[in-house]
């Protein structure tokens, strides 16, 4: 996400505060922040990828432990 689009998301909510929204704001408000969510989940699932986990033996538990959270999710998925 660009930081103009990070700006006009807080100029938006300035604005919200302030005077209110038009309809078309409060759509582009809510596009704004759903790309905002999408490109920090895409974030963190990059550095996810590169951490491990390493139990008492030192044996890595990467794979059994994103498995498992995959797993968790998929059962709270509506």
């Amino acid at each position: 996400m660009t930081q103009e689009k990070m700006d006009r998301i807080s100029a938006l909510y300035r604005k919200s505060k302030a005077e209110g929204l038009t309809e078309a704001e409060k759509q582009e408000q809510a596009v704004l922040r759903q790309e905002y969510r999408d490109s920090v989940r895409k974030s963190l699932a990059g550095q996810l990828e590169h951490t491990y986990i390493i139990d008492e033996t030192g044996k890595h538990k990467a794979e059994e432990y994103f498995e498992e959270k995959k797993a968790e999710a998929k059962k709270h998925q509506p």
